[in-house]
């Protein structure tokens, strides 16, 4: 009897052991392929060499196209591959609908609050339909086609003064970044900086390069989002850094808040909401503990920055390719002189008769994408992707810039060939650089038009020339957007065929 009872005992521990087991293995997470780390800081030592997105693909040529890292205490994907993007963006659009919080975040974006640094929910869905309602519908684009005509006009009028009579060396950064600051700001403040008084002059250029600051400190990369003592010891400087442009961001937005508000409270009747900030005010006034100024002022110098850059560094870079590759600048004047003429100046209706101008915008942005790597994703739960475990949390890079040099998906994938996008279709995800999905930029309508009308504009009233023999110099210098490492300087003259026109401006 004793023995039943035994075997009975044993039996059921057993058993409960087995279930016990059952119910608490966990199957072993299959990760993608990882190049070896070092203890606290993972894998950030590998990030010192160059730009980010081309450690990120000397790495990935190595371990595959997608790759599992850790920054610090974070893991980290990449991704190198179109196919993989498109799933990224497809079956997991939602789980990578999110931003991971970073200092950059904390400090510049008020606490995540802009549009595009807060989390995937309603906060993020009511400045996404803001935006889109008050700035860049193809109604609210088409209301500021005058706008940006003007600033073009503007530009190609100081370009022509010195030029009338033989080529003259121009810098062309300024002049390009003046004109998309313009248009931005009159969209946002109905304020025109560069080409009125000094002091307006002065303090626009003054936010310039505090926005190239900003772009500098974004990003993915840096160690003090990533481990906790670099940030306690402040190391490098960084936490104080992002602490000046805080407060320089800061003084600039709320400054133009300020004035703005000021003339809406003197204004009687008040009239109909002109700009974004005027729009964002109404809102206040209806809901003030939801559209706070913090909320306002983080949007605007989205606005400001994204508006700004990424199109002014789109045009240097398509003039710096065009400078090197003459044949391709020849046969887009062509192009010009064929659909518009010699009898009046290129207009934003005719962009659409212009498919070379197209093609080199497209072309710039395959080899010279202006965000290299995707704004970051982050993994809101635990998913998939290549058949591979991706654990919520997990940041989500997208190297855009190396599946835009994809030896396998494009031919002579490193060659400048504005050709290749003339029989273009769905060319899908091997071609990204607004990004995809529900985190794509809002301002592509907007970004087409500024690109599109300036290039053409300066092709159709300018001979251009380089400085000297050799070819303008490609190399890549820091910061999100990847402006060009050396600023552009060229030689232009006015076209003789269209000095009557240049002279009416």
């Amino acid at each position: 009897m004793e023995e039943t009872h035994t075997f009975s005992f044993l039996f059921l521990l057993v058993s409960l052991i087995v279930v016990f087991k059952f119910f608490t293995h966990k199957k072993k997470k299959n990760f993608a392929p990882s190049p070896p780390s070092i203890p606290i800081i993972g894998h950030l030592h590998l990030m010192n060499n160059g730009p980010i997105h081309r450690a990120l693909k000397h790495l990935s040529s190595k371990y595959g196209p997608i790759m599992s890292l850790r920054f610090g205490s974070r893991p980290v994907l990449v991704i190198t591959s179109a196919q993989l993007a498109e799933e990224c963006f497809t079956k997991n659009d939602i789980v990578l609908a999110n931003r991971p919080r970073l200092l950059s975040g904390h400090y510049l974006d008020y606490e995540c609050t802009t549009i595009g640094a807060a989390p995937y929910g309603q906060l993020w869905r009511d400045l996404r339909r803001i935006m889109n309602l008050e700035l860049f519908s193809s109604t609210q684009l088409k209301s500021y086609t005058t706008v940006r005509e003007d600033e073009v006009r503007s530009l190609i009028k100081n370009l022509a003064k010195d030029s009338y009579q033989d080529f003259a060396k121009v810098e062309m950064r300024s002049r390009i970044q003046a004109v998309s600051f313009n248009i931005v700001m009159i969209m946002v403040a109905n304020k025109r900086y560069f080409g009125t008084d000094v002091d307006d002059v002065e303090e626009a250029s003054k936010f310039k390069e505090i926005i190239r600051d900003v772009f500098e400190v974004f990003g993915a990369s840096n160690r003090e989002d990533f481990i906790a003592v670099l940030r306690w010891i402040d190391y490098n400087g960084y936490k104080k850094r992002l602490l000046k442009l805080q407060h320089e961001c800061d003084s600039f937005s709320q400054n133009l808040i300020n004035e703005i508000r000021s003339r809406r409270s003197n204004s009687s009747p008040k009239g109909k909401d002109t700009t974004f900030i005027d729009s964002m005010l109404t809102l206040q006034e209806s809901n003030p503990q939801y559209y706070t100024d913090d909320i306002i002022k983080g949007n605007l110098l989205t606005l400001l920055q994204a508006g700004t850059d990424t199109s002014s560094v789109t045009i240097e870079w398509a003039m710096s390719l065009l400078l090197n590759h003459p044949d391709v600048l020849d046969k887009a004047r062509t192009e010009l002189d064929r659909y518009v003429g010699q009898e009046r100046l290129v207009q934003e209706t005719d962009l659409p008769n212009l498919p070379n101008i197209q093609c080199i915008i497209y072309e710039t942005l395959r080899l010279y994408h202006s965000v290299p790597l995707l704004v970051p994703h982050e993994a809101s739960e635990d998913c998939t992707i290549g058949g591979f475990d991706v654990t919520g949390g997990t940041i989500v890079l997208v190297n855009a810039w190396a599946i835009h040099r994809d030896p396998t998906i494009w031919d002579d994938s490193l060659s400048f060939k504005p050709e290749r996008f003339e029989k273009i279709g769905n060319e899908g995800y091997k071609f990204i650089p607004f990004g995809m999905g529900r985190r794509q930029c809002p301002g592509i309508g907007l970004a087409n038009r500024v690109v599109g009308l300036t290039l053409a504009a300066l092709i159709q009233c300018f001979e251009w020339e380089r400085v000297g023999e050799e070819l303008v110099d490609l190399s890549e210098g820091k910061g999100l957007t990847m402006p060009k490492e050396v600023p552009l300087e060229a030689r232009c003259r006015a076209r003789e065929t269209m000095s009557h026109v240049l002279m009416e401006l």
